[in-house]
């Protein structure tokens, strides 16, 4: 298998998508070390890189069906940074934004 390796400057559709149709959990695991190996190019260390890949992926993942978004979180360990899991109704996503905003009016 060749070495990822992404663009120094690259949008987070050409970053993200790619991991949303994966299936297996090689291929994730390669996907993921050059996404932190991307972020890290940017001054992050490795723990820091791995943390913002999975919040990343994670969120990226909550524009996706429920299938791929299960699929996303398992192969990723990883979960929706907002939201977590499971994935939440309408109405619970409003009420989560809603306590987030209110949270952080003032700072």
């Amino acid at each position: 298998m060749n070495p990822i390796k992404f663009p120094k400057s690259i949008t987070y559709g050409e970053k993200y998508t790619p991991a949303m149709h994966m299936t297996t959990q090689e291929e994730a695991d390669a996907y993921f070390e050059a996404c932190v190996q991307h972020t890290m190019l940017h001054g992050a260390s490795r723990r820091k890189a791995e943390t913002i890949e999975r919040e990343n992926l994670g969120y990226y993942a909550g524009y996706f069906d429920d299938e791929t978004q299960q699929r996303v979180n398992r192969l990723f360990h990883t979960k929706h940074p907002f939201f977590g899991l499971p994935r939440p109704t309408p109405k619970e996503a409003l009420n989560i934004g809603i306590n987030l905003a209110n949270k952080h009016k003032h700072d």
